[in-house]
């Protein structure tokens, strides 16, 4: 079955053709730099360059497949969340698609796909599954109980994982993307010189990220009015340290509670050097199996939303012209 996917939830305009889990072609268009003089995604100015790029990739994606626009058999799109602009620029445009090719039309939750990157690089991946999804919007953890079951133990109570460290980052003086950079800056921690908090909630899974990212903000005014430099590797080690310290600990808490042998990790910051190292670590010690997408499927892409696609189609999620993006939404929404 071959499904043209459509991905515009933030800052990269992506289009791939997909065959159920096999990739024939993966097309993105980023905006990282123009996006990079302000810090940050300026929504606006996001939604503008998805509306000149989305047909060029879409095009781009058919030729790179060796296919025509006839021979497709359904058109899916992420439609939540993300920014709402953006988001409507992809819908709109893959709902014209499959009204004028005559196909169905496949919704799919963005975080849903960052999950099945990993059905791409691991084709020996099944549910059920324990899965950490973390990325600079969404931190949780899931039961994956089948490829369209979604079973939420604990999420973020503030902010993300990924939010964390980009804050942190532009606080430090790192370009966009912040979380990328910091990683690649990063040292060795120091928790004495730079001795930032361990956030704590009262759900057993749950998250927090804020205090950490206020922390990180404070101590770096406070040096900078007393005059003194930061060390800025030794900070962002100590950032990434803390980040993953909290991540690895709930998963690994959640691993022994729900029973499950299988772990996998999904999001932009599954990509992240440090967390990819110490869970491997942790896993192989508890005899768990540990799954990472490729690097090219970490980030924001549409050969993941075919895939799930494909599932989804296959459960029966299929809309039609009525179809609207939503800014939020929870991944077990049907």
């Amino acid at each position: 079955m071959l499904i043209l996917s459509i991905e515009s939830s933030c800052d990269e305009t992506s289009a791939a053709v997909c065959d159920e889990r096999k990739v024939l072609s993966n097309i993105v268009s980023t905006q990282i730099e123009e996006h990079k003089i302000y810090g940050g995604v300026v929504p606006e100015i996001a939604s503008r360059r998805h509306t000149e790029a989305i047909s060029a990739v879409c095009n781009e994606a058919i030729n790179v497949a060796g296919i025509t626009y006839k021979d497709i058999d359904a058109v899916a799109v992420t439609f939540a969340p993300g920014l709402i602009g953006a988001l409507l620029v992809g819908v709109n445009y893959a709902k014209g698609l499959a009204l004028s090719l005559g196909v169905p039309l496949i919704p799919v939750h963005h975080l849903r796909s960052h999950i099945a990157a990993n059905y791409i690089s691991n084709p020996e991946l099944k549910p059920p599954f324990l899965c950490l999804t973390v990325s600079g919007g969404n931190t949780l953890l899931c039961k994956v109980n089948d490829y369209t079951k979604f079973e939420v133990l604990g999420s973020t109570k503030d902010d993300a994982a990924g939010e964390c460290f980009d804050k942190a980052a532009r606080t430090l003086g790192l370009c966009y993307p912040g979380g990328v950079n910091l990683d690649k800056v990063a040292t060795k921690a120091n928790i004495k010189k730079y001795p930032l908090p361990y956030p704590k909630v009262d759900g057993e899974f749950d998250f927090s990220f804020s205090g950490l990212k206020t922390a990180v903000i404070n101590t770096v005014h406070n040096l900078s009015q007393k005059g003194e430099e930061v060390d800025v590797p030794v900070m962002c080690a100590t950032i990434r340290k803390r980040v993953c310290d909290l991540l690895i600990d709930k998963s690994m808490a959640a691993m022994g509670k729900t029973g499950f042998n299988t772990l996998v990790i999904a999001g932009g910051v599954s990509a992240n050097s440090e967390l990819r190292e110490r869970m491997k670590l942790e896993c192989e010690n508890r005899k768990f199996n540990l799954y990472f997408p490729e690097l090219k499927y970490c980030g924001d892409n549409a050969a993941m939303v075919g895939v799930q696609g494909y599932y989804e189609y296959l459960d029966g999620n299929i809309s039609d012209e009525t179809l609207n993006a939503a800014a939020t939404l929870p991944i077990n929404y049907r």
